[in-house]
């Protein structure tokens, strides 16, 4: 299914004129990937959206009104500390250094440009900007039923943490958009996870089938192995939630049963829905400070948000895996296309698509980057909805060719090895927003003649 984004930009090229709106967006974008390609500091987040509307464009004070408790006075406080917090994130990027970009005089640290006009003026700029993306937030999870297009046109540039559970569960169809309807589809939903626990995890092996008593042993293998360089996941109660909705998933769905990379899958919903019980930073969280029911519930959410996260790329996951083959070819095409010296390179060297990028699309990237980054990652994943497969291949292009320079300089070892272990460990929201920044970019440039991608 196409978004109303990429139909809007068909009829807008087929006609030879564009809206202003549109046009202007696309320039500032342009400038702002220019800008950071050159060295000089990011202009706060590039809070891209899927239609044209104004992006300085202020929620009234009516907004507020008629918004239910829940997104009142409490979120009103930890919007206030999104805000701060958005501001040292901005403050901070003017002095982020990219692993494989040298920074030349103007752009050191030591130039004080974190106390310039300009960077101030910036930062005002953006937190007003963030606080009224927060604003439309409330607006829209407050509606008696929510519009799903407004919300993952808000979405697509970043979900306020404290909001992503309630965004995520609606972005994925797992809650309804009636507000009526929601807690109780989402009791029923709840509810169904614990009979298939009990009907298919519960049980003692002697009732399993040889299959699934080596698939169980597999992602009991698995589960240590999540997310290794993150102490949360190795605590036993996480693991123990990780294979039985791993396992629940693979008996329901057997056109695939498990395949490894999945258990990464599952990893951001765990987190996002345990935020809702736990306060503070992951690494201070402890499980056992959760009731069974409460546990119960996360895994259901987590359990129903990957079933409806894959469903639209089940064939990602079938025997051979024949909906990621088709992504990297795409991928091996689209960079043939945007930057000939790389993939020349790459090709001069024998270095395959597949011997790196498997691992890219069958993971989601999760493997590739700093895990504190997955979440924001997966907020535009969500808001692509039916999408997702195909704005992938630009997410991992523009992902790659972050290091086209590099690349090109390397042998067939050197490039192995460097796919293998690429140096993102100190990225920040600054790095990965310059990723999707340059997707959207060339997804609106290319997405108008799709040929050029056809398997």
């Amino acid at each position: 299914m196409k978004s109303s984004r990429d139909e809007e930009g068909k009829k807008e090229m087929s006609s030879g004129s564009s809206s202003p709106n549109l046009e202007w967006r696309f320039n500032q974008t342009l400038r702002n990937v220019q800008g950071i390609l050159k060295g000089r500091s990011f202009p706060g987040k590039v809070l891209l959206t899927r239609r044209s509307q104004p992006m300085n464009e202020c929620a009234s004070p009516e907004h507020s009104q008629g918004i239910e408790r829940r997104y009142s006075e409490t979120d009103r406080e930890q919007g206030e500390h999104a805000d701060r917090s958005f501001e040292g994130e901005v403050q901070n990027s003017g002095s982020t250094t990219n692993n494989t970009t040298p920074q030349n005089s103007s752009t050191s640290p030591s130039n004080n440009a974190s106390t310039s006009p300009e960077l101030q003026r910036s930062v005002s700029a953006a937190r007003a900007t963030d606080s009224a993306r927060l604003t439309k937030f409330r607006k829209e999870l407050s509606r008696p039923a929510v519009i799903l297009e407004k919300l993952r046109e808000l979405s697509w540039s970043g979900v306020p943490p404290y909001m992503r559970p309630d965004v995520w569960r609606l972005l994925l169809g797992y809650a309804p958009p009636s507000s009526d309807r929601r807690e109780g589809v989402l009791t029923r939903k709840r509810l169904e996870y614990v009979d298939c626990v009990s009907q298919y995890y519960d049980i003692p092996d002697t009732e399993r089938s040889d299959d699934e008593i080596s698939m169980l042993r597999q992602i009991a293998v698995d589960c240590p192995r999540t997310v290794p360089d993150v102490p949360f996941f190795q605590h036993e109660q996480i693991q123990k939630s990780l294979e039985r909705i791993l396992y629940t998933w693979a008996i329901r769905h057997p056109a695939s049963g498990y395949v490894q990379g999945i258990n990464d899958l599952v990893t951001p919903f765990l987190i996002v829905f345990l935020s809702e019980h736990l306060d503070g930073g992951m690494e201070s969280w402890s499980i056992s400070e959760l009731s069974p029911q409460k546990i119960s519930e996360v895994e259901a959410d987590c359990y129903w948000c990957l079933s409806k996260l894959l469903d639209g790329m089940q064939d990602h996951y079938t025997f051979a895996q024949p909906g990621i083959q088709r992504l990297v070819f795409k991928l091996k095409e689209l960079v043939r296309r945007i930057d000939e010296p790389v993939s020349r390179r790459m090709e001069e060297q024998g270095l395959e698509f597949l011997q790196f990028a498997f691992r890219w699309f069958n993971c989601l990237l999760i493997r590739e980057i700093p895990f504190h980054l997955v979440t924001r990652l997966w907020d535009t994943y969500l808001a692509e909805g039916d999408a997702l497969p195909e704005f992938l291949v630009y997410i991992s292009a523009s992902f790659l060719l972050t290091w086209s320079d590099k690349l090109q300089k390397l042998d067939f070892q050197e490039m192995v090895m460097f796919l293998q272990h690429l140096p993102t460990k100190y990225w920040t929201h600054h790095e990965l927003e310059m990723v999707l920044s340059r997707a959207y970019m060339w997804h609106t440039m290319f997405n108008s003649s799709p040929s050029h991608l056809a398997s």
